[in-house]
């Protein structure tokens, strides 16, 4: 076998390989003395067809399939032979048998990035300090008096805010009707912002069985690509009004609403306690966050383009998978897969780079996955999906899928390995949510 590199560039190798005469021609007989077995063909008995007459016949299905083979068995030898560590599979870009019966083919690869590691202990991280107050426990207690309380249909008033109203609605965009825009006998929480509060606000004062034309100018922020930027136009009916029976907030309310408790001031604490613990694990996000920005201004290197392409390629068939969850696609989101690529790259890329970091930080540090582990892992989503962790390493037989969880098990233990050598600095008391602060970190990392 002979090997040649060519550097394309500091992370891209062209390495050309030429397999000698005598192992392509072996493969070839060996391909052919099968089909000579096997071949049926008219005006010959099986197993008696020339071999002229089969290389004629078949040529190009052996030769690809043979080409195929080279690939696979000399691929990996060549790259051990030349010390080239690649990253992700190859691109073959050439395969050609030869006249003198040689066969060459051409593989870019990419390889791992060097750098030298900056700072990463240490790091200064402002953290919050999380605190659940007498009024965020009220609004809890409100928002179970809301789900629990039956629906009362009213005919004498108009739509008042907190009622839920029964409507038909249509949308129209310049003046197309939007066929994803539709729904009857569709309950609308007035006042939940579920709808968007210009929708909703627009029901106030309207009465059983009028129609009505509303405008809602949707922001470029929206959340929904069907709507962001866009003027639509809703033609809306009414067709009930339902206000809520509020129960009082006392004993029997805490027997009826909460789990296992016997009092209202057992369901406040149980709400206080479940809110503690989500703001907790919120705010575990926000510092991991905030932590990857700081490596990532103290680390900046190029990284392998097609590593790129393939963190793009999977935050698409994210995208993809939410909208089929909800009964849609890209197109009739106005997207596509290229706008989808174009705006996920920068993020794609601090990944990709923020992953390299990690890996190296561990292979500094001598941080590895253990038994231990990862037999936390496989109870942990043993949990999640309520399976026994029989099933769940059974399911992580294969190396392709246990793989990618070693890699997500190993980043999470060098990120808590960082949260413990973090300097936390300037601590605020946080009374709110802090998803909200989280909107601050624009860096997505791995360990999620």
């Amino acid at each position: 076998m002979d090997v040649k590199v060519e550097e394309i560039s500091a992370l891209t190798k062209k390495i050309t390989v030429t397999i000698p005469s005598e192992a392509v021609q072996s493969l070839l007989n060996k391909a052919y003395d099968k089909l000579k077995k096997d071949v049926k063909m008219k005006g010959f008995r099986r197993g008696k067809v020339p071999r002229a007459v089969i290389v004629k016949s078949y040529k190009g299905q052996v030769e690809g399939e043979t080409g195929e083979t080279l690939v696979q068995e000399n691929y990996f030898t060549a790259v051990e032979k030349e010390n080239i560590d690649p990253i992700v599979h190859p691109d073959i870009k050439e395969v050609n048998y030869n006249e003198d019966g040689s066969f060459t083919f051409v593989a870019e690869v990419d390889i791992r990035p060097e750098f030298e590691l900056g700072q990463y202990k240490g790091l200064e991280i402002e953290k919050e300090e999380v605190l659940v107050t007498d009024e965020e426990i009220q609004l809890e207690l409100n928002v179970l008096q809301k789900q629990n309380a039956p629906l009362q249909e009213v005919t004498d008033r108009v739509v008042k805010n907190e009622d839920v109203v029964v409507v038909d609605f249509q949308g129209y965009h310049d003046g197309v009707a939007m066929e994803q825009v539709k729904n009857e006998d569709y309950s609308v929480d007035v006042g939940s912002g579920n709808m968007g509060a210009d929708f909703e606000g627009k029901l106030v004062g309207m009465k059983v069985g009028e129609d009505a034309n509303h405008e809602v100018d949707f922001p470029e922020t929206h959340p929904n690509p069907m709507f962001k930027g866009k003027k639509i136009e809703f033609r809306i009916n009414v067709k009930k009004i339902q206000e809520r029976v509020l129960a009082d907030f006392d004993d029997e309310f805490a027997k009826d609403v909460g789990s296992g408790v016997d009092t209202l001031d057992a369901l406040k604490a149980s709400i206080k306690e479940n809110l503690t613990k989500q703001r907790d694990e919120a705010a575990q996000g926000v510092l991991t966050d905030r932590m990857m920005q700081k490596l990532l201004e103290n680390h900046t290197f190029e990284v392998p383009k097609r590593l790129v392409a393939f963190e793009v390629e999977q935050m698409i068939k994210q995208t993809e998978k939410q909208f089929e969850q909800g009964g849609m696609s890209l197109e009739a989101a106005g997207l596509s897969k290229e706008t989808l690529a174009t705006q996920n790259e920068p993020v794609a890329e601090k990944r990709v780079r923020g992953d390299f970091i990690l890996k190296k930080i561990a292979e500094v540090e001598e941080v590895k996955v253990v038994d231990e582990d990862m037999e936390r892992g496989f109870k942990r989503i043993g949990d999640q999906y309520n399976m026994p962790v029989d099933k769940v390493k059974e399911y992580f037989q294969n190396r392709d899928d246990l793989l990618p969880f070693m890699n997500e098990l190993l980043n999470e233990k060098i990120l808590a390995w960082l949260r413990d050598q973090a300097v936390f600095v300037d601590v605020v008391k946080v009374t709110e949510d802090p998803e909200e602060t989280k909107k601050t970190a624009d860096v997505e990392t791995e360990d999620k």
